[in-house]
């Protein structure tokens, strides 16, 4: 059999850990190999000379000392808001008004969207993402432009055609009959081609008028298996103003929830000004809450309260929430993530940090066979990690006895120069760019 070997120290997650001791919810292997063929994991465990043997023309790919583990996945992104990074605003309203809703008018031009498509992909590759759910603009060909580089790169993405009909400027407006005609004509084109799947993406509550989220709801109902993407509850300033916009709704989740929008498939971005009824929603429905910790920071929207979603059963997702994220890399998001939980004086270990970047985010999109694990049948999507990569960090590493250290200081200290290798369906990915 043909493929590759790559040898290393392995890790790997089977299960949610329950502390900073579970040692029992992952498989670290000192002296590991995972054998890779046609874009598939065909073997993982302990090297021998027995696994050359049984793959005679697979290439050895030694990586020792470094770490194998799978990739990064990102649960909530913009790709268009890559040059809104790092915009300054008082809050999440001024921002979007000032800074995101002019450039991603842009993407209407498609060659514009191409562009950005293929530097976003770039940058994902060189942090170590693999796989992340994005969002669009309201304009099909910048779905177009995302997909159709997804699938050049064999990436296994989620995205969709961002759905808005007011409170934006009318460049960035579709009305509730196109914005079902156009996400429809993508979701037929796209979902299930290659390693791609859809995501009905109404922006948020803000900028859908009833009519528009009726018709989102169909387009739900017709296509059961789609993901869902939105955001909520994420600054007081846009909870208030849902309010005003739907007072005869209970909350802001249950706008989402008279429109039929929640289910296991669905992603509700930020979750940070939650009431007690919003959680029991989230647990009775299966949606995902994701936690965008560099996002909550920059604005100033809020600190997610991760034991309370917790304590209600709820399923949790991170993401970088790029571009009001500050940074692509899933390690620095957990470190923020980290302090954040410090400030509400919550425990993350580093050990639930990397379930989290991993096997957590696989399970939050329902892709836990197939993402976000190193075993066999899963796809062949890894990251190889060096946490000498940096002068300070091999200092310390000098004094680090065990691999929750190694693992703090990479998610503590680490960028994109720790991941030494992104290998993406089998074929290493990192500095190979279309561009």
């Amino acid at each position: 059999m043909s493929g590759r070997i790559l040898r290393g120290r392995v890790l790997t997650f089977h299960d949610e850990p329950a502390g900073p001791d579970d040692h029992q919810s992952y498989r670290y292997i000192e002296d590991g190999a995972v054998a890779v063929a046609d874009g598939k994991i065909v073997a993982v465990g302990e090297w021998s000379e027995a696994l050359t043997l049984a793959m005679p023309k697979a290439e050895v790919i030694d990586h020792r000392p470094h770490l194998i583990m799978p990739g990064f996945i990102d649960t909530h992104i913009h790709y268009p808001q890559m040059q809104v990074v790092g915009s300054y605003a008082k809050d999440l309203l001024e921002w979007l008004n000032t800074y995101t809703f002019i450039e991603e008018q842009r993407f209407a031009d498609e060659r514009h969207a191409a562009r950005i498509a293929g530097l976003f992909f770039d940058e994902l590759i060189r942090y170590g993402t693999t796989t992340a759910a994005a969002y669009c603009t309201v304009h099909p060909q910048s779905a177009e432009a995302f997909f159709t580089e997804a699938e050049k790169r064999n990436l296994r993405m989620i995205a969709g055609k961002v759905m808005m009909d007011r409170n934006a400027p009318p460049g960035l407006l579709d009305t509730a009959q196109s914005g079902y005609d156009e996400s429809r004509r993508l979701l037929e084109k796209w979902d299930g081609r290659g390693r791609l799947h859809y995501a009905i993406t109404p922006r948020f509550a803000l900028t859908s008028t009833p009519e528009q989220l009726e018709m989102t709801q169909d387009l739900v109902r017709e296509y059961p298996d789609a993901y869902v993407q939105t955001h909520v509850n994420e600054s007081l300033g846009e909870v208030a103003f849902a309010k005003e916009l739907f007072p005869n709704l209970p909350d802001y989740v249950g706008v989402y929830e008279h429109y039929g929008l929640l289910g296991p498939k669905t992603l509700l971005g930020h979750c940070i000004h939650m009431t007690e009824r919003e959680i029991a929603v989230m647990y009775e429905t299966g949606s995902v809450a994701v936690f965008c910790p560099t996002s909550n920071l920059f604005i100033g929207s809020g600190l997610f309260d991760r034991d309370r979603m917790r304590a209600g059963n709820a399923r949790i997702g991170v993401a970088t929430d790029i571009g009001g994220g500050t940074s692509y890399s899933m390690l620095k998001t957990l470190d923020e993530g980290y302090k954040v939980l410090q400030l509400k004086g919550q425990r993350l270990s580093p050990i639930e940090s990397f379930y989290m970047m991993t096997l957590g985010n696989a399970r939050a999109l329902s892709l836990e066979h197939t993402i976000g694990v190193l075993e066999p049948g899963a796809d062949a999507d890894i990251v190889v990690l060096d946490a000498r990569a940096v002068p300070h960090m091999a200092l310390k590493m000098e004094q680090v006895e065990t691999l929750s250290e190694e693992l703090f200081l990479l998610q503590t200290c680490g960028d994109d120069r720790v991941v030494a290798q992104t290998y993406v369906a089998g074929e290493a990915a990192k500095g190979v760019s279309a561009w």
